[in-house]
């Protein structure tokens, strides 16, 4: 309805859901001249929703030199690097002396909007370091970029998994990073806001993951979020089945004692807080890598001393409470004793009243 007021860049705000059914709506010519105006990354992010065929199709569209660029970004696997970074960016040859790279960032129009750092290349095209804006302009104009450079070399290739390169940003504190291919040609730059969505994204996968709900979000059908919901459910039945068996061994005893039944829920629902617990620290340590094979063992034997002294300590406070609730603090202990009637003595020797069985 818009026409060509719509701002394409609205279009990685909302869900996948969404963006793919807008999409649907225009003409292949109308979103190839969106996706033009705007940054690389983010026609990546609109484009790698779609089919093949409709990839191709708003390709087509574009230019030569855009169209190769975005067709390089799809080709690398999703939640990686090279699907996430900019292909525009500023890189000059080590020769260069400062004075020559600020006058060619004023003189020249045809640049990225934002940029933090300008890159040093090889012949070849290897990356060979980054020189900070910051630096950039303190330096005097005859300095070589190649002596002000950060020979550290702080990037990432078009391969790594995303949440490799969120991980690497925190760590160093990087506001960008240049990427490079297989023979180390820079290829890409990825900045700190396009991390920031990362972490968001791993972030929300993670607490799906807990839940088992898949990559669900909320403009999803019906059907979509009954088959991501149906297995996970399952599974959580199976393991309820088995909870009832344990339960079921103790049918006698429960059906001499109502008590028991009352307090079954208080039992279950603690069962599973703790479980949440233990479940919430240990997806979260699988996220951030900080549990791995070597520590396997030392985190069960950390939750199961923690489940046992949190078990024992709650027994005796619903114990106590229960003791209070029905007035006999021997609730827990019943025995059969043998005589004519093969009767049940539970608590204080009364005989349980049995007549609603």
């Amino acid at each position: 309805m818009l026409g060509e007021h719509f701002d394409f860049a609205a279009l990685t705000e909302v869900d996948e859901t969404v963006r793919v059914q807008l999409i649907e709506e225009l003409s292949p010519e109308a979103v190839a001249e969106g996706v033009r105006d705007l940054d690389s990354d983010d026609a990546v992010y609109i484009l790698e929703d779609l089919d093949d065929a409709d990839q191709e199709e708003i390709l087509a569209k574009l230019p030569a030199v855009d169209r190769m660029a975005l067709r390089r970004s799809l080709d690398f696997p999703e939640e990686t690097a090279g699907r996430r970074m900019q292909t525009d960016f500023i890189a000059v040859p080590p020769f260069w002396t400062a004075g020559q790279t600020i006058d060619y960032l004023r003189e020249h129009k045809d640049l990225p909007d934002e940029f933090y750092e300008v890159f040093v290349i090889d012949p070849g095209f290897r990356f060979l370091g980054g020189v900070a804006l910051n630096r950039l302009l303190r330096a005097p104009r005859p300095t070589r970029m190649a002596d002000i450079m950060n020979d550290e070399r702080q990037r990432v290739f078009a391969t790594d998994d995303q949440e490799d390169v969120a991980r690497m940003f925190e760590r160093y504190n990087l506001v960008s990073a240049a990427v490079v291919d297989e023979a180390e040609r820079l290829v890409g730059v990825i900045t700190v806001d396009d991390v920031l969505d990362v972490i968001q994204a791993e972030a929300e996968e993670d607490i799906r993951a807990l839940a088992g709900v898949g990559d669900e979000e909320i403009s999803d059908s019906v059907f979509y979020t009954l088959r991501t919901r149906w297995v996970w459910l399952l599974v959580n039945m199976l393991t309820a089945f088995l909870a009832s068996s344990v339960i079921s061994m103790f049918s006698g005893s429960i059906s001499k004692m109502v008590a028991l039944a009352v307090l079954m829920p208080i039992v279950a629902s603690m069962g599973g807080n703790a479980a949440t617990q233990t479940m919430t620290v240990t997806v979260r340590a699988l996220a951030t890598r900080d549990l791995d094979a070597h520590d396997v063992w030392r985190i069960f034997g950390r939750e199961l001393s923690v489940g046992l002294l949190n078990g024992g300590s709650f027994a005796v406070i619903v114990g106590a409470a229960a003791a209070l609730w029905y007035q006999d603090m021997a609730l827990g202990e019943c025995d059969r004793r043998s005589d004519d009637r093969q009767s049940v003595v539970c608590g204080n020797g009364r005989h349980p009243d049995t007549s609603g069985i």
